[in-house]
């Protein structure tokens, strides 16, 4: 894993002051860009889902869907998006969470989740953890169960791990990379 780890990191550029002054943003588009570091990592992701036994793979809105769509294809399982509030059509469950200014609502088909799926939660960066936790509400809301959650990169210091751990029941939560 050393090696896949080294080479995502070489293909992740820090963009500083983006999007505000004092932020160092963390730009995964090289890597996607590169196919042997996309595949790597397509690779990791889709052995996790394996390993924890998912039946089917949620993707968070938006570079989430870059990365669960084809770790789901890879590891041979469905994929179900998460979106944003209003952007799918027909019966949704949805789940309000709190940002630093204010807050926001995920979506994700009701038919899409139920009794038996076992859920692996994909995205690109796990940071204060908010998306994650609602996604994992609406998991639970479903009936179905949180093989646990995936995730590129963690940004450690921003506390979404600790943040996430009742609502994991248990599930475990696996970054590649954590800064």
């Amino acid at each position: 894993m050393t090696a896949v780890k080294e080479l995502l990191l070489s293909r992740i550029r820090d963009v500083p002051d983006y999007p505000q002054p004092g932020v160092m943003f963390k730009d995964i588009t090289p890597l996607l860009a590169d196919p042997e570091a996309f595949s790597a990592l397509t690779d990791a992701l889709a052995e996790l889902c394996v390993r924890h036994g998912a039946t089917k793979v949620v993707g968070l809105e938006a570079r989430g869907f870059i990365l669960a769509a084809p770790v789901a294809v890879r590891a041979g399982l469905g994929f179900i998006p998460v979106r944003k509030a209003g952007k799918l059509p027909g019966a949704t469950l949805s789940q309000t969470y709190d940002l630093e200014y204010g807050s926001a609502e995920i979506e994700v088909h009701a038919e899409d989740l139920a009794a038996g799926d076992r859920v692996m939660v994909i995205d690109d960066v796990l940071a204060t953890g908010g998306t994650a936790g609602a996604s994992l509400e609406l998991i639970r809301r479903a009936g179905a169960e949180t093989a646990g959650v995936a995730v590129l990169m963690e940004l450690g210091f921003l506390g979404g791990r600790e943040r996430l751990q009742g609502a994991l029941s248990g599930a475990p939560l696996e970054a590649l990379i954590t800064i």
